[in-house]
């Protein structure tokens, strides 16, 4: 059994003590924080976009004080700062909590319109790669989302001041849906799968009807039928994209290249 000194216990200790020393110095400076003082905190940090800081201080504030107003807030100003530092996921997961938890809040209507502008921003990523990349591979799932959640607020909050912005991106996102839908059309066509063409193309006149991206959906329908020897479906396909598209840039000249197309959401 070993045995141990008081010289060298006294030893051991003065290099524990000497070691500890050394560690960086890691108190919290909230320590004691009123709720005001860290949502006060929490805003400056914001207003200098010092947004992981900000989500910081609420966090805190919520965990040591869940009750009352300044509570509340902060389960509303996390989710701004979340999507502000492009973590759009936690911007979601942030909107939903506060929704679910204060269905009545006075400002739920901008849980609400954040949530579907976290979406909406996955969404302009997937439309930013739509002329360099094959989106027969790639789900609109942000774009569907987005849209469902401004949707919800148009019908509940018609008279918010949200509303109009949350209509005019409803609009931007149906086109681009419906550009989706057709990408994928051609992509069917191209590797010669033309009753998938067809179908797809056909499914996208059908739900997207005002569509700009119809036009090309038409001439996806034409050339699958074409090919297919199903004369009379193709021209009726022809006829209607003649009498809705006069000047097609498609009729007699097939479908052009990707480079060659303009996108028209980069007007957005």
């Amino acid at each position: 059994m070993a045995h141990f000194t008081l010289r060298s216990l006294t030893l051991t200790g003065f290099l524990l003590l000497a070691g500890c020393s050394g560690l960086p110095d890691m108190a919290d400076e909230t320590v004691g924080w009123s709720a005001q003082k860290l949502y006060t905190e929490a805003k400056e940090s914001m207003g200098d976009g010092a947004w992981e800081r900000a989500i910081k201080m609420f966090e805190k504030l919520e965990a040591r004080y869940p009750y009352g107003r300044y509570a509340q807030q902060a389960q509303l100003e996390v989710a701004y700062a979340y999507y502000k530092s492009n973590e759009q996921a936690s911007a979601v997961a942030a909107c939903e909590r506060f929704i679910k938890l204060h269905p009545n809040h006075p400002n739920v209507d901008y849980a609400y319109y954040l949530k579907g502008l976290a979406y909406f921003n996955e969404d302009l990523g997937l439309l930013g790669a739509l002329a360099n990349q094959d989106l027969s591979e790639r789900d609109p799932k942000a774009a569907r989302e987005s849209f469902t959640t401004f949707k919800t607020l148009s019908e509940r909050f018609p008279d918010s001041k949200y509303t109009p912005d949350a209509l005019k991106r409803m609009r931007y996102l149906v086109n681009a849906l419906a550009a989706y839908e057709v990408h994928v059309a051609r992509y069917y066509l191209k590797r010669g799968a033309y009753v998938a063409a067809a179908n797809r193309a056909q499914a996208t006149l059908k739900d997207f009807p005002n569509s700009p991206a119809n036009e090309e959906a038409l001439a996806v329908m034409m050339l699958s039928y074409g090919a297919l020897g199903m004369p009379e479906l193709r021209d009726d396909a022809e006829r209607v994209l003649r009498k809705n598209f006069p000047n097609s840039k498609y009729l007699g000249a097939g479908l052009p290249n990707a480079k060659e197309r303009t996108s028209w959401w980069k007007m957005w």
